[in-house]
């Protein structure tokens, strides 16, 4: 008897390929920059103290000296965050299911990518409240926080200028200093650079390197603009319409506020963090529920040590000219 496609039995309405789909993922920022407060191993607050700056006094002859207290000031540093995560594998899955342990191992590399994902925005959002919300937040006369100035609301080049020009009269050092803004961000500059056939006339745009490649590698431009080495970052904590950025100007669409900072040492950092629970993984055997258990939790906060060395520039979310 002939054998075809007419044997029904033998055909599998479906397959399951090998290969497990997981999730797209950015890539994450670099894990330098913030100071990490290693000696806060109790308790709910750190305090940090500073040392204020000295005003020289005129002297005259036969005249003393006014004697001033000390100039000092406290920063704060609070444990706030507690996050977790959990999940379970039962045994009706185990006996019946296949590529279990794939299935357990790309599990368990999801976890921790959340957490990955939930500290950095926790963090990029900590840069954003250390400012005061509505106010130029100014520095020896400088603004540190104010909106794009480029077309709807974008960044211009010369918003990058102003931040490096408010840096510079913070004394703030030239190394080290970043920027961490949207990926529509990205995009605005992109559309600042034509492209020519003519090389040599590209090179003369200040943006160039823009042009040769592309603007963004793994979340980090390609140079360095105007003394700003920037990545882009798609976890900036969003603005809303209407939202007063600086006193002065008023976001009229949904807006991102992009990170300005310098990181060249632990003195420069604007921000510190500490962690009381380093993210680990627990589990066990729940007999009653015929199930194994995973959960992972850390526990962690952020503070600001250096208002001087932190910038935010506010742009529209969407426009990109």
């Amino acid at each position: 008897m002939a054998q075809n496609t007419g044997t029904t039995a033998f055909i599998e309405a479906s397959r399951y390929d090998s290969f497990i789909l997981t999730n797209l993922h950015d890539g994450m920022l670099p894990d330098n920059m913030t100071r990490d407060v290693s000696n806060f191993g109790s308790g709910t607050t750190l305090n940090v103290k500073s040392v204020g700056t000295v005003t020289l006094q005129d002297v005259a002859e036969g005249t003393p000296l006014n004697y001033n207290p000390i100039d000092t000031g406290n920063l704060q540093l609070t444990i706030s965050e507690y996050v977790g995560d959990a999940w379970s594998i039962s045994d009706e899955l185990r006996q019946e299911g296949s590529q279990i342990e794939q299935l357990q191992a790309a599990r368990a590399m999801e976890s921790t990518r959340a957490l990955q994902e939930k500290f950095e925005t926790d963090f990029l959002a900590a840069c954003n409240s250390a400012q005061t919300a509505g106010a130029a937040n100014n520095v020896n006369g400088f603004s540190h926080r104010f909106e794009g100035s480029g077309t709807n609301e974008t960044m211009a080049e010369n918003d990058l200028i102003d931040m490096a020009l408010a840096f510079d009269k913070a004394n703030v050092p030239a190394a080290g200093r970043i920027a961490i803004v949207d990926p529509v961000v990205a995009a605005t500059f992109n559309k600042l650079v034509t492209l020519t056939s003519n090389v040599d006339a590209v090179k003369q745009n200040s943006l160039y390197g823009v042009w040769s490649g592309s603007f963004v590698q793994n979340h980090r431009f390609v140079m360095s603009i105007h003394g700003w080495d920037i990545f882009t970052s798609n976890r900036l904590p969003s603005i809303a319409s209407g939202t007063s950025v600086d006193g002065t100007d008023t976001i009229s669409v949904a807006g991102v506020a992009n990170i300005f900072m310098c990181i060249a040492d632990d003195q420069c950092r604007p921000m510190m963090r500490a962690w009381r629970k380093m993210p680990s993984t627990e589990g066990w055997r729940s007999s009653e529920d015929r199930e194994d258990r995973f959960q992972v939790t850390a526990k962690y906060g952020f503070g600001l040590q250096r208002p001087e060395s932190l910038g935010v520039v506010v742009t529209s979310a969407s426009h990109t000219a």
